[in-house]
């Protein structure tokens, strides 16, 4: 029997070798490897010299390569092959795109690399292979690398192991709120915007000098970003709001001026990083689809000098509406605030305070550094000064000792052991020239020791004392704010709101009809030009066969309308929410715009642009009721409408004039009757009270409307039949009665007038506007219509086909058709 043991099972051996794993938690432990190496190798800018690593690595190489400000541009080339090969193999396209963004000055508020040559541009253009470009490190960018020879801040291994990288720069400025930073890591992302060098280092130096500042503080030195390419800044709200939080939209705006004499728009600088050509190709895309009305040219006339867009509008444009098309799609962008940066390899969402409280630090550690390294530097320089001179007090006998020595070995030994000099000292006293024992020699050796003894008590000083070290901190904050600050170049504009729909609508007069069967639109009020009385008009509806129409109105397209419905209900309604058809269009349905009822007609319309807090709505029913009621009780106003009066069964509203307590309340009936009093005669009432009797109604009579006088600003009494026949009636033909009566008559009904559509309160200028109900429309000068006593037949106001009636009228004042006259 062998007592050897048996060989061990390969298979054994490997078997030994497998840990069984999950396979989530290993995809869960790789993913997060991997987020992290993008987070913290890639993608994230370091808090302290607000870098990322390829753009560290780019100018830790073109300062090792001496490629600085003061030197010759090098082929860009060159640069990325000596960041790949020695500290980024992440690729040279990578490395190239950094490089030229780093030159663009509309990327960067203050670029970091001086280049030459095409580095792309505005339009998008990318730049020049990097066998043409030439670049070198800008200015500014030294101050990032100042001092890191002088154990700064760590150095660790490159890819290789072969040479070593700073982990982060100096930074002798903010950069990472002066230049800004964007990218996209693993599950989060971050956009600092460019700000003003000035602005941030004067809030810099406020944090040190008073570290209890708080962001509002900081805020009085930082307006806001400033962006290389300047445009405006809507609004501070946004602002403040990522400065307090670390995350913000910001809205910025086009810099553009409007020229009405020229009718142009002129565009001069745009939004931070909005690509110029695109921008006007879409603009050009939305002018030939209709999308945008009004623009007849469009012409890119930029240059060297900077950016200049034209845009020409159209004879008929109105100016401000293109302008709003164009800031609603265009002209403005937001800029979202996302303040994540690596603290301490970690990433986190920073506010202004905490932002620079952390190059606050790392700039403390950088100088505290430095002047550890500059003390070591000079109490070495200081020991072996002290022996120079000390050599000089005994220099025959040095000389001697020299001399008498065999080799320098025993020349120092000597030294040390007979005057007491250190290894260094003798060393150094060992290979001094003669040239050097003479006595300017030896001034120049003491009041260089002097000098460094002080240079040893200041660095001693600030490594002892926190102020001092601020101190230091500031002046050279200061002193590269006075060698590269300039004035801002984004501004501020107040924030008036976005862009609405409305903002997009030409203001104009507008005729509104709506029929029986509730077919409505709006028509420009100048499609109907004035006639003489008695004129047909033109066609102003085609209504399918057995609509009439019901009503017609005049209002300008942005009025907010308080429509008021037979039924006793009100709606809120725009004006250019109304669709706008030809004269031909039958209209589309008012189910769309309006919740009407079965029955429910449209009876008056009411302007809210003209209504104060102390006015009030009087309504009028069709059996003689009348209501007063503030127009505070209709302020909230749902989809469904709300109740303005309460109907008895067959009861309807008839009309609604707005009136302030003082006016004369004029009611017509349609036979032909009208009562004035005073408006003081009928109290306030809530919206759901019915009023009292405001006229005496003989049986089978029925309210026309009604006419609320304001005796400063009306001259007459106007009354319209449905036959076609008007008058007007000075205001004394209508003495005061009190409320409740019969009234007098005012104007004689029968088989040629017909019965009476409506009772309105006009002025010089004022223009009729009647609608028949088979759709024709006349606009007629009110002082066309004879001017008579009551109780007359009146003259032909409209001039009607057979078995036609007027349906409805209203009154345009002069204000509204000045401009179509």
């Amino acid at each position: 029997m062998s007592s050897e043991t048996p060989p061990t099972d390969p298979g054994d051996v490997r078997a030994a070798q497998v840990t069984n794993a999950r396979i989530e938690d290993e995809m869960e432990q790789s993913y997060i490897d991997y987020a992290m190496s993008v987070i913290a190798g890639r993608a994230l800018p370091d808090v302290r010299d607000g870098l990322k690593p390829v753009h560290r690595r780019i100018l830790y190489a073109m300062h090792e390569a001496g490629v600085t400000s003061g030197a010759a541009h090098r082929k860009s080339s060159s640069i990325v092959g000596e960041t790949m090969g020695d500290y980024h193999p992440h690729g040279d396209s990578a490395i190239y795109d950094t490089l030229a963004r780093m030159a663009q000055d509309f990327s960067m508020r203050y670029p970091l690399v001086d280049g030459q040559g095409n580095f792309g541009s505005v339009d998008g253009d990318p730049p020049a292979a990097m066998r043409y470009t030439e670049a070198r490190m800008s200015p500014i960018a030294e101050e990032l690398l100042a001092d890191i020879e002088r154990d700064t801040v760590d150095f660790e291994s490159n890819y290789d192991d072969r040479l070593e990288e700073p982990a982060v720069l100096p930074a002798a400025f903010p950069n990472l709120l002066v230049n800004g930073s964007s990218g996209i890591a693993v599950g989060m992302s971050t956009n600092v915007p460019p700000h003003n060098l000035g602005e941030v280092i004067d809030a810099t130096v406020e944090l040190i000098e008073n570290p209890g500042a708080t962001v509002e503080d900081l805020m009085d030195h930082v307006k806001g970003p400033d962006f290389p390419t300047g445009a405006n800044i809507v609004g501070r709200n946004a602002v403040h709001e990522a400065y307090k939080t670390g995350r913000g939209r910001i809205r910025v705006r086009a810099e553009f001026e409007v020229d009405e004499e020229e009718g142009r728009i002129v565009i001069t600088e745009l939004p931070f990083q909005q690509n110029k050509s695109r921008l006007v190709e879409r603009i050009a895309e939305d002018v030939t689809d209709g999308t945008i009305e009004g623009i007849r040219d469009l012409r890119d006339e930029s240059d060297r000098d900077g950016i200049r867009i034209v845009v020409d509008l159209t004879r008929d444009a109105v100016a401000d509406v293109v302008k709003n098309q164009l800031l609603e799609s265009h002209l403005e962008r937001t800029f979202g605030v996302i303040n994540l940066a690596l603290v301490d390899g970690s990433p986190q969402v920073l506010d202004l305070k905490e932002t620079l409280e952390h190059y606050v630090d790392h700039r403390r550690e950088v100088v505290r550094r430095r002047s550890r390294h500059e003390l070591t530097e000079r109490e070495d320089r200081a020991h072996i000064l002290e022996g120079r001179l000390k050599a000089l007090e005994n220099v025959d006998d040095v000389v001697e000792t020299i001399q008498d020595s065999d080799d320098r070995s025993a020349a120092r030994a000597a030294l040390e052991h007979d005057y007491g000099f250190s290894e260094a000292q003798a060393e150094h006293i060992v290979r001094m020239q003669l040239g050097s024992l003479t006595s300017l020699e030896t001034r120049e050796i003491e009041s260089e020791y002097a000098g460094v003894v002080d240079r040893i008590e200041r660095l001693e000083t600030i490594l002892q004392d926190a102020d001092e070290l601020d101190a230091v901190i500031v002046d050279e904050l200061e002193s590269i704010k006075s060698a590269y600050d300039d004035e801002r170049r984004t501004s501020f504009i107040e924030d008036t709101g976005t862009v609405t729909h409305e903002d997009l609508i030409p203001e104009a007069e507008y005729v509104v009809t709506m029929s029986e069967d509730d077919y409505i639109k709006r028509m420009p009020l100048e499609t109907f030009r004035a006639q003489n009385r008695g004129g047909k008009g033109v066609i102003g509806a085609d209504l399918k066969r057995g609509d009439r129409v019901s009503s017609v109105f005049v209002a300008n397209s942005h009025d907010y309308l308080l429509v008021v419905t037979n039924h006793g209900q009100i709606y809120r309604l725009k004006t250019y929410e109304i669709p706008e058809l030809s004269r031909t269009a039958r209209g589309k349905s008012a189910v769309n715009l309006l919740d009407l009822d079965d029955g429910e007609e449209i009876e008056a319309v009411v302007n809210t642009a003209d209504l104060d807090d102390d006015e009030f709505l009087t309504m009028v029913t069709r059996d003689g009721y009348i209501k007063r009621t503030s127009v505070e009780a209709f302020e909230n106003i749902q989809s469904t409408g709300i109740r303005a009066i309460r109907l008895e069964d067959g009861d309807e509203l008839v009309d609604v004039e707005v009136t302030d307590g003082t006016r004369h309340i004029v009611i017509g009936s349609r036979d032909g009757m009208a009562i004035r009093f005073d408006e003081s005669d009928v109290r306030p009432m809530g919206r759901t009270a019915r009023g009292v009797i405001g006229m005496d109604l003989e049986p089978g009579d029925a309210v026309a409307g009604v006419a609320a006088i304001d005796e400063d600003r009306h001259n007459w009494v106007l009354t319209v039949t449905e036959n076609g026949y008007g008058k007007r009636s000075d205001l004394d033909e209508y003495r005061p009665q009190s409320r409740n009566g019969k009234g007098l008559v005012d104007i004689k009904t029968g088989s040629r007038n017909g019965s009476v559509v409506a009772i309105e309160a006009v002025t010089h200028g004022d223009h009729l506007v009647a609608m028949s109900g088979d759709g024709q429309i006349v606009r007629t000068r009110i002082e066309e219509i004879s001017t008579v006593s009551r109780n007359t037949m009146g003259v032909i106001v409209m001039n009607l086909e057979p078995d036609d009636e007027v349906a409805a009228v209203d009154i345009v004042p002069e204000s509204a058709y000045a401009d179509d006259a």
